[in-house]
This record gives C-alpha cells, structure tokens and sequence, in this order.
C-alpha cells in the first residue's frame, strides 16, 4: 500500500502553513512534503511535525529568487557560493525535522550547453557529498516544460544517465509521475525500468494536475504497480486541488487507515 504524503505547498491552503500540518494529519495522512519550508524557524516546523506525529517525506532546498522566476542553481553561472550556503541551510531543516530526503532543483538553462552541464555536475556532486555525510539522499527530479519551461533537468533518460555517472549512491531519482506522463508518455514502464534508481514518488493528474482519481492515467493501477515493484518509499500529493482539500480526499479514503509513517 502506497504512503502518501500530503504536499502542503498545494494542498490544505485554506490554513496558515504552520496550521497545515495538523489539517493534513487530521486527514489522515502521516507524511507531508512542501516546496520550501524557510518562511518559518527550523523549529518551529518541527514542532508541528511533533504534535502529529508526521514524517517530513522532502523538501526542496532553496531556489534562488523564486518570485522572480528562477527555478534553482545548480546548473547556473556565478551561483556556487549561493547553492553552497542553500545546501547548508536545507541541512539545518532537515536536521530539525528528521527529513532523510532533499530535492536540488537545477534552474532555468540550456541542457546541451556543456558549461551549464559542468556546473550542474559540480552541483550535485558537492551536494551529493554533503548530504551523504548526514545519511541523507540527494533527489534529482525531471520537469516538463510546459509548466516550467526552460527547466534543466527535462527529460528522465537524462536524470537516469545523470545518476549512473555521477557515482553517488545517495543521488535517486525524484520520479514524479505528471511530469513523466508530459514529457514521454508509457509512465508504467518507465517505472520498471527507473524503481531501482527512485527515490521518491509524487502524483498528479493528467493534464490537470488535480486530485488522482481521473484524467488520462489508471490511479488504482500504478498504485498497485507501485506495491507489485516493491517501492517502500513516500508517494507525495503534488497537486492543486479543484475545490476544498477535504473535498477532494474521495480517492485517498480507501487509503486512510492503513498509512505506515515508518520510513
């Protein structure tokens, strides 16, 4: 049975974010993810995290300057000292909140250009080494382009390739299914193929990308696949609801009772 973790970045908006943490909890879930925690004291997300009994599932470490559209550092010119100091501040929360999974986002930059190729390789690598002194994976996630266009990290061959050579083994795969869905289509077999590589799992509908209990992908099929792969990880709820979070939770219901934190 998949463990979900509710993403409070899209989910639960209708409280405070401090004050999603116990809605998500009180839904049911025992694991949540979010994009950025760093508007809000290490320990203060914490001790949300505490009273309910959650399990921090991932986060993303900084991204530059998010409101003015940049998409991460990694593969980016003059930013080394900025994603070095990203890395240690992601390191302070993870610290505070038990997160044993961190996602690098790689900015906005041309794939086939060999320099930002270097500096993204730089990137994860001192990355890599960072967190693997905590016990800490390193994920790397493909984007499509049509929700961020100009995104790096674009295609899944390229993230597999990318993990293979790197030769981290703390550096996994962040295999979120909409993008997946976007950029190549046949989710289920690229998920037979990249499960030994993956490192956490998010979900959402295609093309909407609200609650999975339609569009164009079998939800009760790859959650079974899932299970029949023996994938052990988080499944995180990145998606917008349509209406009311609680609203939305019909396909989560048969899920409620038998979500394991553990992990």
């Amino acid at each position: 049975m998949p463990r979900f973790a509710a993403n409070l970045t899209m989910m639960f908006t209708e409280w405070p974010f401090l004050d999603r943490f116990d809605a998500a909890a009180d839904a049911g879930f025992r694991a949540v993810e979010y994009l950025f925690p760093y508007d809000h004291a290490p320990d203060a997300v914490a001790a949300r995290l505490q009273r309910n009994r959650l399990t921090q599932a991932l986060f993303n470490m900084p991204p530059g300057d998010w409101a003015a559209g940049e998409r991460g550092l990694a593969a980016l010119a003059g930013r080394c000292a900025e994603l070095t100091a990203g890395v240690a501040t992601a390191l302070r929360y993870a610290e505070a909140t038990g997160c044993r999974r961190l996602h690098l986002m790689a900015g906005l930059a041309d794939p086939a250009d060999p320099a930002a190729a270097s500096r993204y390789r730089d990137a994860v690598l001192h990355a890599a080494d960072a967190l693997g002194g905590r016990g800490i994976d390193l994920m790397l996630e493909p984007i499509n382009g049509r929700d961020m266009p100009g995104y790096f990290l674009n295609d899944f061959a390229a993230a597999e390739r990318w993990i293979a050579g790197l030769g981290r083994s703390n550096v996994k795969l962040q295999f979120d299914l909409y993008h997946c869905q976007i950029l190549h289509g046949d989710v289920t077999m690229a998920l037979r193929r990249l499960i030994p590589l993956t490192g956490h799992v998010q979900i959402a509908s295609v093309p909407a990308r609200d609650e999975p209990d339609g569009g164009e992908l079998n939800w009760p099929f790859l959650f079974a696949e899932l299970d029949r792969l023996g994938y052990d990880g988080f499944v995180g709820c990145e998606y917008r609801p349509r209406g009311g979070t609680l609203d939305g939770l019909g396909w989560f219901a048969a899920h409620r009772d038998r979500q394991d934190p553990a992990g």
